[in-house]
């Protein structure tokens, strides 16, 4: 790993130097910890062939962790000012640059391909980022985030919890995702009022048997209106009560479960157990964007 990581000065001299004020609107927190770096870039696991894809670089703190680890890094920026000036900062030459928007980006627009996805992200795209670059990027194997410890929480709980929601099983659907740690807000600036939380993730194989729009539709129904047995949550999905019940018992589901208990998997057998056109018609819409409740 680079040794020449920024700490707190180094970060203010080189915000001045371009004229940047972090901004709530961009969600912009820079880490300035060399401790917490080299942490984050441990706990992600990156081999030296990996090429690691990072979103929100800002100043460059972890981009420098990560070009010292891993064989190609990709940072997507989405400020032109930072976009541009992170090669200054990051003179590795296996380093490429995005000025882009995390959430438009594509597979196509990466060579060579990301492994690795290790980022900190902006709280306020975070769960939508991370669903849609593990959508668009099949060769992700897994990675590591840091988010807001709420975020965190959700994004790695299981059935039953309290915080369990639409990101903790739309996540599912792509990776095992387990905690890795928290993060105290002294590590940034400018610094937040909340801690952060690391989630690392491993992709793993979809549920069989049904398509992940159509899972996503379930999922979004049964979390629109928590508390409400399936049977009432997913009537307006399904076209009406009798028919919600009707594909809940043919997937093997009690019709007053709720889905805060369900697993990915059993969301899986009710989009199939409807086919990919029921009634409602909802199964084949549109790309939501992603992973809020």
């Amino acid at each position: 790993m680079a040794d020449a990581l920024l700490g707190p000065a180094e970060i203010r001299e080189l915000a001045a130097r371009l004229g940047v004020a972090p901004t709530k609107k961009l969600g912009q927190n820079f880490l300035h910890d060399p401790n917490t770096i080299r942490r984050i870039v441990t706990a992600a696991g990156l081999t030296p062939d990996d090429v690691a894809l990072e979103v929100g670089p800002g100043l460059g703190s972890l981009t420098l962790g990560l070009a010292g680890a891993v064989r190609h890094v990709h940072a997507v920026e989405i400020d032109p000012r930072l976009a541009a000036a992170l090669p200054e900062t990051v003179t590795a030459a296996h380093l490429t640059v995005h000025q882009a928007d995390a959430l438009h980006v594509r597979g196509a627009d990466f060579d060579p391909a990301p492994t690795m996805l290790v980022a900190n992200l902006p709280y306020n795209v975070a769960v939508p980022v991370v669903l849609h670059l593990l959508a668009q990027l099949p060769t992700l194997r897994g990675g590591l985030v840091m988010v807001q410890k709420e975020v965190a929480d959700r994004l790695v709980a299981g059935p039953g919890s309290k915080v369990y929601g639409v990101p903790s099983v739309k996540l599912a659907w792509y990776a095992q995702a387990r905690a890795a740690g928290k993060v105290p807000p002294a590590v940034f600036w400018p610094v937040p009022n909340v801690d952060s939380g690391l989630v690392a993730f491993s992709r793993r194989t979809p549920p069989p048997g049904a398509d992940r729009r159509a899972v996503f539709a379930v999922v979004d129904a049964a979390f629109a209106q928590r508390r409400k047995t399936l049977r009432a949550a997913l009537a307006g999905w399904a076209g009406g009560a009798a028919r919600a019940e009707q594909v809940l018992v043919a997937a093997g589901i009690s019709p007053q479960a709720r889905g805060e208990s369900l697993t990915v998997e059993q969301f899986a057998a009710i989009a199939a157990a409807a086919g990919l056109s029921p009634p409602g018609g909802k199964l084949t819409a549109s790309e939501p964007p992603e992973g809020v409740d």
